[in-house]
């Protein structure tokens, strides 16, 4: 059955380590992973058809099917029934980030109400603040990370919502020390996975994850799995 797998519409967005662009081409863990598995189950996928676009437009259009698949996505109670899943991809904690200098002391949600917290819009951090019961009026959305990484550091907002490891990426990769800023608070910790619209096909779905468990089984010449080596490109 070879090709199944393209006759899905892939979208993610620019979250590095997990996916990204460079040099014109997507990489990161989640796409490592994704080609990975296919390959495992004999199929084949076109790197190029897999498309990059900004976080609330992928979340919109797979919602809405059809045949699509959107990563990386965290897995919540909130989002259960709102998709099928494949993976686990890897585990993720986000967290509230603010500068250092501030030297911010949050110790539980009525802290975090005082403070003026930038989001994407239907990012996980910016739905676990607000089902914390943050009020929208202390929520300030931008398009992407890079634009809150500017609000943050030009105190516009007080903190930034967003998983830790992506953040971290993007603060090193904007040439800012990464002690300027420190995460204060952890929000969720969870998992990222493949999130496929309601009106996937079930035997795709399974084809998939076949080839996720593959890539988690099969040991390599050095002794670790090829899902770990994968891991480890990205460390």
């Amino acid at each position: 059955m070879a090709n199944d797998l393209s006759q899905l519409n892939f979208f993610t967005e620019s979250y590095p380590p997990y996916n990204y662009r460079e040099s014109h081409e997507l990489k990161g863990i989640a796409v490592d992973l994704l080609l990975a598995a296919v390959s495992k189950v004999d199929d084949r996928l076109d790197p190029n058809s897999i498309q990059l676009v900004p976080w609330a437009r992928g979340y919109k259009l797979t919602l809405s099917g059809v045949n699509t698949v959107l990563f990386s996505t965290t897995r919540t109670p909130f989002r259960e029934p709102m998709f099928e899943w494949v993976g686990p991809i890897a585990t993720t904690r986000v967290v509230l980030f603010a500068p250092t200098a501030k030297q911010l002391k949050i110790a539980n949600i009525e802290d975090i109400k005082k403070q003026v917290i930038g989001t994407i819009r239907d990012d996980i951090g910016e739905q676990t603040v607000l089902n914390m019961g943050v009020s929208r009026t202390q929520v300030m959305q931008a398009h992407n990370a890079h634009s809150l990484l500017y609000m943050l550091q030009r105190g516009r907002i007080d903190m930034w919502a967003y998983e830790e490891l992506v953040g971290r990426w993007l603060i090193k990769s904007a040439a800012i020390k990464i002690d300027e800023f420190e995460a204060v608070y952890t929000l969720k910790e969870s998992e990222l996975y493949y999130a496929f619209s309601l009106d996937s096909d079930p035997k795709l779905r399974a084809l998939l994850q076949l080839g996720v468990d593959r890539v988690k089984a099969n040991i390599q010449e050095n002794g670790l799995s090829e899902y770990q080596n994968i891991l480890s490109k990205y460390q």
